[in-house]
Order: C-alpha cells, then sequence, then structure tokens
C-alpha cells in the first residue's frame, strides 16, 4: 500500500513539475526531483509510523545493530520502488517522443540519497517520540523544513534535495553538483541513522561509523559551498523553421516552432523598412546578452503552455522601445502596439488618444508601415506626441508616395479627421510630413517579394 501510495503521489508531484511542452532528458530529471517534496514527507510520515510500532513492539529489549538498522533500511528500499517505479513512468511516456539533451544518472542517484533523508529523519522522530500523532508531526515538519530551506537564502537551497531554480533549459544540469549534493545528502543521512544505533546498541564500532559518516558529510558540504556559480549558457544546436521568416528554437521546444512562426509572421512584415526589421527569431535566456547576426532578433519562450507564442510576442513588442512614462506618451505607443500587435487600436485615457486613434485606424496597412519607417525613432524613444497622429490646423490630408503595389503614379494620402474640439488640437502649427522614398516591399528569406507574407488564417 505504501508504495502504491507513494507512486501516484510521485507521478502526480512529478507531472506538475515538468515544463510544459519541452522534450528533454533534464526536463524528466528536474520533475522526478522536484517530486520529492511531496513524497519525501510522506515517506517520512510513513517510516516514523513504523518506528513508533518497533518501538512499541520491542519491550525495553536491546538489538544488535543489524536489527538496529534492519526496518528503516526496508522502509527506504519500499520508498526507493515508489521512486524508481516514478522515474520508470516518466521515462516510458518521454521515450515515445524524440527527446534532446542526455540523462544524468548522477541526478537520479542524488534523488535516491534526498528521500533516503527524508525516511531517515522521520525513523529518528518516531523512534524518539512513540506517539500516535508522530507521524503526522513528522511528515509537516519534513516538509515545512525542506521548504523552508528551498525558499531561504542561495546557500541553503544547496543543501536540500532539489534542483536550483528556476531551471534554465540553456544552462543545463551539472553533473558535479549532483554528485557534491549526493555525498552530502548520503553523509548526513548515514550519520543520523548510525548515530541512532550507537545510542540505542551502546555499540562504539557503530559510533565509529557514525563519525566516518559525518566527516562524508562535511566534505560534500564543503565541494557544495567551494563550487563555481553557474557558467554562462551551453552552445545549442537549434531546431529551425522557415516560414517565411527564419524561426529557431531549444531543441526541446521544436513542437513549438509553427505557432511562434504564426504569431511573428505579421509582426515581421509590419517591421519591414524600419530600423526594427528582422528576418530571423532566436530563442535566448532572459539573462543572456551575447551579439546577434544582423537581421536575427531574440525572444523569450520559458514553456510551451497555451498561449505561449501570444506571451513571446507582445514581450517582444512591448521591448522595442523604452516605457513611456506619464499618461499622454503612453497612451500614442499603446496605439502603435495594438497596430504591431494586430489588436483593436485602443481608445486611450484622453480625447486626444481617441483622435489619435480614429485618425490611425482611417490608414491603410501600406500607409501604416510608411508611418511607421517615418517615426520609429520617435516610437521607440517615446516621443510620439498629437502632431504625429494629424493633429495640426489647416490641412486636410497628408500625402506620401505610393509604395510599390499601392498602384498608379498618384499619392497616397493619410486622411485628415476634422477636429471636433480646440482641446484635441497641438499647439502652433506643425509642418507637413515630409515625403517618403518608396517602401521596399516585404520579402521573405529566399528573397522573392511576398504579397502576401502571411495566411488568412
Amino acid at each position: 500500500m505504501a508504495v502504491a501510495v507513494l507512486l501516484v503521489l510521485g507521478v502526480a508531484a512529478a507531472w506538475s513539475v515538468l515544463i510544459p511542452g519541452v522534450s528533454a532528458w533534464e526536463n524528466i530529471i528536474v520533475a522526478v526531483i522536484g517530486s520529492l517534496r511531496l513524497t519525501g514527507p510522506v515517506a517520512a510520515a510513513f517510516a516514523a509510523w513504523v518506528a513508533v510500532r518497533r518501538r512499541r513492539g520491542t519491550g525495553g529489549r536491546s538489538l544488535t545493530p543489524w536489527q538496529a538498522v534492519r526496518a528503516p533500511l526496508a522502509v527506504l528500499v519500499v520508498a526507493g520502488g515508489a521512486f524508481t517505479a516514478t522515474v520508470l513512468v516518466l521515462a516510458i511516456r518521454t521515450m515515445i517522443t524524440e527527446q534532446a539533451g542526455r540523462l544524468l544518472p548522477s541526478g537520479l542517484v542524488m534523488g535516491v540519497a534526498g528521500l533516503a533523508l527524508y525516511v531517515v529523519i522521520g525513523w529518528v522522530t518516531g523512534w524518539l517520540l512513540p506517539w500516535t500523532i508522530t507521524p503526522a508531526l513528522a511528515g509537516l515538519g519534513c516538509y515545512g523544513l525542506f521548504a523552508g530551506l528551498a525558499q531561504g537564502p542561495p546557500w541553503a537551497d544547496r543543501l536540500t534535495p532539489a534542483t536550483r531554480e528556476p531551471y534554465d533549459l540553456f544552462r543545463g544540469l551539472s553533473a558535479a553538483a549532483f554528485t557534491d549534493q549526493t555525498l552530502w545528502l548520503l553523509g548526513i543521512s548515514a550519520a543520523l541513522l548510525l548515530g541512532w544505533a550507537a545510542v540505542v546498541t551502546r555499540q562504539a564500532l557503530v559510533l565509529a561509523a557514525a563519525l566516518l559518516a559525518v566527516l562524508a558529510a562535511g566534505t560534500g558540504v564543503a565541494r557544495l559551498f567551494t563550487e563555481p556559480g553557474p557558467g554562462s549558457a551551453q552552445q545549442v544546436v537549434y531546431s529551425c523553421q522557415e516560414w517565411p521568416i527564419m524561426v529557431c528554437v531549444h531543441p526541446g521546444m521544436h513542437a513549438g516552432l509553427p505557432e511562434l512562426g504564426s504569431a511573428f509572421i505579421k509582426i515581421a512584415s509590419r517591421l519591414a523598412g524600419t530600423p526594427g526589421e528582422f528576418s530571423r527569431l532566436e530563442q535566448h535566456p532572459r539573462r543572456d546578452q551575447a551579439p546577434l547576426a544582423p537581421g536575427t532578433v531574440p525572444i523569450h519562450v520559458d514553456d510551451l503552455a497555451a498561449g505561449f507564442a501570444e506571451r513571446a510576442a507582445d514581450e517582444f513588442v512591448e521591448g522595442l522601445g523604452t516605457k513611456c512614462e506619464g499618461t499622454s506618451a503612453n497612451g500614442y505607443r499603446d496605439i502603435v502596439i495594438a497596430w504591431l500587435r494586430g489588436k483593436p487600436l485602443p481608445g486611450g485615457p484622453l480625447p486626444e488618444h481617441q483622435y489619435a486613434a480614429a485618425w490611425f485606424s482611417g490608414l491603410t496597412e501600406d500607409q501604416r508601415r510608411d508611418w511607421l519607417r517615418l517615426y520609429y525613432a520617435d516610437f521607440t524613444e517615446c516621443r510620439l506626441q498629437s502632431t504625429h497622429f494629424g493633429g495640426q490646423a489647416g490641412q486636410t490630408t497628408q500625402t506620401v508616395p505610393p509604395g510599390p503595389g499601392a498602384g498608379g503614379g498618384r499619392a497616397v494620402p493619410f486622411p485628415r479627421i476634422p477636429q471636433a474640439e480646440p482641446s484635441y488640437q497641438a499647439p502652433g502649427v506643425t509642418p507637413p510630413i515630409p515625403a517618403l522614398p518608396p517602401s521596399t516591399p516585404w520579402k521573405s528569406p529566399s528573397g522573392k517579394p511576398d504579397t502576401v507574407p502571411f495566411p488568412r488564417s
């Protein structure tokens, strides 16, 4: 029954830790280790329950060293069997699909060592406090102790049977760190168990073994604290898709390529001809500041949960320029942001913003692209004003030369919406918008013009 309960809890907990949509072996290791946050306290409670019954059954008789450690080792075998079954369930699930990265056995061994620490703490607690309520106290105490350490200072999480968070898919996992954690966890577990056995059996040899275990635990702690910090992101062979722009992501997230391409294709079309033009997207860690090739822009994708492409596109567009301080400037910026994202233009908090949104909505797609090409610096540096959106008197239309595909040799007018109230007008008279050179049609990376660069859907 204990194996069945621990297996169900382990699979459920590990499934909740898995990064959605990521097909990588590192993701499985992080998930099975993360399942210890739930299965560990349950194993401690089970060990405490067995220890209480064992203490009552001995009747104060003296025990040999083997009789003392046999029962806690049996509990550890039961808990370890459930942990192994959890690993097999997740491994079978991952073998069905192609996985990136590599499986680190040291990570799985560290998980077993962490489970051993939970069991030993529960056993010693149950033996020292042979009460009916002790198993519940042991489980809740272990959960609170390790949860507090994980949320504590940076040095504290190294002592817990867990991976360092947040887990970075681009940096991978450290086999050396897992080895040092295993040495510490096994050492402290053996020290606690043998120390308890030395008290129960009053054997000097057992006490000497406990001291050796303390030395091993100290060696593991020393190695953990002298370990260098996480290095830079490791080299990644990207998985890419060209449709019609190039989108490249970590190989563990290749399933998200079609959705990312669909989300960014319209943004690429509307930024064509501006300083923000791009033809290649690359997924990068958030802290990575590596230089990129011309025409390449970074995107950040944490997982492939529902709506991940929309979140990545929103973050990318919001990062095109600085945040505007003040309601007036921010309202004009929101109009351009909404158009780039393909969303309805916001009315804004002020009448001037409502006028600007109405004026901008009257432009064709080519006119908006030419407008952004002309005022891109003002947009990114938060200098947009009412004068950028037709807010001037004495002019009914503004024209720019038509771009290719606009048809004929006539000018393409910017519509002029009459101002209903004087408060909408900008002070003074602003010179008309200068004429623009003919805009360049948006092209796919193959070099051919693409008159319809994105599907109707």
